[in-house]
C-alpha cells in the first residue's frame, strides 16, 4: 500500500473529498510509514495525494515550522488547468502595484504576482494562453494573493461569497449579485474578484444615492406644504 493510499484509509474522506484533520501523533503502528520525518513528501503539493486532494496542514500548534495536522478539503479540480499566464500579460502587470495593498517591493510579501481573478480556475478559456486578456488578470502582493486564495477556497467549500464589509468603510458587499455563489454570475462582483471595479461601482452607487437624496431634500424646502399634506 502507497503512503497516499495508507492516507486515506485513515483519514477517510466523504464523497466530496473532505476530511477530519489528522494529527501526526497519529502516524504509529500500522500507519506508521505516514511519519514525516524530514518533512513528508507524500503530502507536498506535487505529491500523488495533492493531484487528487486538496490539502490543508496545521503548523500552528508547536514551535516552529513542524506539520502538526493534516486534513483534506475537496477534490483538485484545478490538476487539469493550465495556470501558465501569457508573457505579454505578465510583463504588462509586473511593474505594476497591488490593486489591493498599492505596494510594489522587493520583499517576499511585497512582491507582485500575476494574479488570476477567478480564484476557482474553473473556465477553460484560461487555460488557453491565445484567447487570455488582461482583464483576466490584476497585480497583488504575495500577501494580497495568498490571502485571496484562503478566502476563494472557502467560497469554492460553501458556495457563499467573501463581503467587502469584512474591510472597514467599504460600502457595499459585493458590486454585483449577493452572497451566494451563482455560476452564471461567476466570480464577478466580488471584492476579491476586482477590488477596482468595486470601488468604481461604489462611487457610482453613493453617487445616485447623494443626487437623489439632494434632489428630495431640496423638494422638502422648496414644497413644505407638500410634506405637510403627508402627515
Amino acid at each position: 500500500m502507497t503512503k497516499k493510499e495508507l492516507f486515506i484509509k485513515l483519514a477517510k474522506p466523504d464523497k466530496q473529498g473532505v476530511s477530519r484533520w489528522i494529527s501526526v501523533s497519529e502516524f504509529i503502528n500500522e500507519y506508521k510509514e505516514l511519519q514525516l520525518g524530514n518533512g513528508g513528501s507524500w503530502c507536498r503539493g506535487n505529491s500523488s495525494l495533492a493531484k487528487e486532494y486538496v490539502i490543508e496542514l496545521n503548523k500552528a500548534e508547536t514551535r516552529g515550522n513542524s506539520i502538526d495536522k493534516i486534513r483534506l478539503i475537496g477534490f483538485n479540480n484545478e490538476k487539469n488547468f493550465n495556470q501558465n499566464i501569457r508573457k505579454d500579460i505578465r510583463d504588462y502587470y509586473k511593474t505594476q502595484n497591488c490593486v489591493m495593498l498599492g505596494i510594489n517591493g522587493y520583499s517576499e510579501n511585497t512582491k507582485i504576482e500575476i494574479d488570476h481573478k477567478n480564484g476557482r480556475k474553473d473556465e477553460s478559456r484560461l487555460s488557453d494562453l491565445s484567447s487570455q486578456n488582461l482583464t483576466d488578470f490584476q497585480p497583488l502582493s504575495k500577501a494580497a494573493n495568498d490571502v485571496k486564495r484562503q478566502i476563494c477556497k472557502q467560497c469554492k467549500q460553501t458556495n457563499k461569497r467573501w463581503s467587502a464589509k469584512n474591510i472597514k468603510g467599504n460600502p457595499y458587499d459585493f458590486y454585483d449579485g449577493n452572497e451566494n455563489y451563482s455560476s452564471t454570475l461567476g466570480c464577478k462582483g466580488c471584492y476579491q474578484y476586482d477590488p477596482v471595479e468595486y470601488r468604481k461601482n461604489s462611487v457610482k452607487k453613493v453617487s445616485k444615492l447623494a443626487a437623489s437624496e439632494a434632489v428630495d431634500q431640496v423638494f422638502r424646502i422648496l414644497y413644505p406644504e407638500d410634506e405637510s399634506k403627508k402627515t
